[in-house]
């Protein structure tokens, strides 16, 4: 391991701030993806961990997840702006974080939803546009 990897992962956590929301988890989620770490992204999910992307079913366990990032994230940036979390039951924390996603193509609003286990992995992560349905139909990807 280099200085540079060892370095990353803390240098990328205390740079990365949504505005009420301290769960270590979730913002190192935010801070790898936007510098394309995917491996590390999909770490922060439980082994089972779920991931549903807009347009997409779901994305289960971390290689599948990782895999995914680095077909489809590769130029995403993620732009968090607040968040809110709360306590459900099982000791499993939900968060909500509201901001917007940036493609060369265009930028959308967006609602993250992450369900947090015991142990602060994502046990869940929910990507939902929020946008018009004429809008939403203009982002779909041709096939």
């Amino acid at each position: 391991m280099t200085s540079a990897e060892f370095i990353s992962p803390v240098q990328l956590k205390e740079e990365f701030q949504i505005e009420g929301i301290t769960e270590t988890s979730v913002l190192r989620y935010f801070a790898t993806l936007n510098a394309g770490e995917f491996e590390a992204t999909a770490a922060l999910f439980a082994v089972d961990g779920v991931m549903r992307p807009p347009f997409e079913s779901d994305i289960v366990g971390t290689d599948a997840i990782a895999a995914y990032l680095k077909q489809e994230s590769q130029n995403i940036k993620a732009y968090p702006n607040t968040g809110i979390a709360e306590s459900l039951e099982n000791a499993t924390i939900q968060v909500q974080v509201t901001g917007k996603a940036q493609t060369s193509w265009c930028s959308v609003n967006v609602l993250w939803l992450f369900i947090l286990n015991q142990q602060r992995q994502i046990s869940y992560t929910k990507i939902k546009l929020l946008a018009s349905p004429q809008e939403l139909l203009s982002l779909r990807r041709e096939n």
